[in-house]
């Protein structure tokens, strides 16, 4: 039987692993395999509207670059010099649908995620003002909240788009407007129990500016419901918007995004040129579906209610 020496050093031990909130939410996160491909899928969808003018064989926004006589080419078709392959075939206007979809999603993307940031930033300002002061500001603040998701947010964003125009500057106004509210409700529901809790107790016997206690103690604990309903609405906000460039009174036709692009193809579609709406359909239908993939389980995974 072997004995050991005194003088005999212990082999060293690894430290275990510290399992911070971070780490645990990313292990969550990955437990789900179908948020995974949804997370994967959209990571891939935003490098190719970023590398856009490096991936599209053409510009679409350049109209020196359009040929009407390439209009409405079957997908694989060739222009008339025979230098570039349409390979998901053309528009009326002679536009390529490969580039047209990846500069499309520049636009969608741009659009909803700006919309939805400056959306959150107003409407969490607003819900955790209402629940902090109370009284007559709360009243105020969520008779407005009301009043706002009474009207159907098609109905209204039309309304401000019938008065303000097209272009993309009031594209995102227009849905700033109609989704600030989503972010009041949601960040007024959490800040009202967070306000009972004793930190925020401890602030205010601290004396502390309100601003602080607000932003710095508030704020950060009322994040995890903010960012599930803010994913959902950037992916809400492509929606909108492209139903409202489909209406016509979204982004300029110079400029066309996803769904001004079906809407070019629909008076097609009867006649067998399917691919003039129906590729851009795909790709924004891919977009929305994988957005919520990854905000349906991040609910999950931010909400312990929620977890099996």
């Amino acid at each position: 039987m072997s004995v050991t020496t005194a003088g005999s050093a212990a082999p060293p031990t690894k430290p275990a692993k510290v399992e911070t909130p971070f780490r645990r939410f990313v292990s969550d996160f990955a437990a789900s395999k179908l948020a995974m491909f949804g997370l994967v899928v959209f990571v891939i969808i935003v490098l190719l509207a970023i590398f856009a003018p490096l991936i599209a064989p053409q510009n679409p926004y350049d109209l020196a670059q359009l040929d009407i006589m390439d209009g409405r080419l079957e997908p694989g078709s060739q222009n008339a010099d025979g230098t570039m392959t349409y390979w998901l075939g053309t528009d009326d206007q002679g536009r390529d649908m490969l580039s047209g979809i990846l500069y499309g999603l520049r636009i969608s993307l741009i659009v909803g995620a700006g919309s939805a940031i400056v959306a959150a930033l107003v409407g969490a300002s607003l819900g955790m003002l209402a629940a902090y002061a109370g009284g007559r500001t709360d009243t105020v603040i969520m008779r407005l909240v009301d009043l706002q998701l009474s009207f159907p947010s098609i109905l209204a964003a039309l309304m401000i788009l019938a008065f303000l125009g097209k272009g993309i500057a009031n594209v995102v106004l227009a849905l700033i407007v109609v989704e600030w509210a989503y972010y009041a409700r949601t960040v007024r529901g959490t800040a009202l129990v967070e306000r009972r809790r004793e930190y925020i107790e401890a602030a205010q016997c601290l004396a502390l500016p309100t601003h602080r206690i607000i932003f710095r103690h508030l704020l950060p604990n009322c994040l995890p419901p903010l960012i599930v309903v803010g994913t959902m609405q950037v992916a809400r906000a492509i929606a909108l918007e492209a139903t409202l460039s489909f209406l016509g009174l979204g982004v300029p036709i110079t400029e066309p995004s996803l769904g001004l692009l079906i809407s070019n193809g629909y008076e097609y579609m009867l006649s067998g040129k399917y691919w003039i709406s129906f590729y851009p359909g795909i790709a924004l239908l891919v977009t929305i579906v994988s957005i919520n993939l990854v905000g349906d389980h991040l609910r999950d995974v931010l909400n312990p209610r929620l977890q099996k």
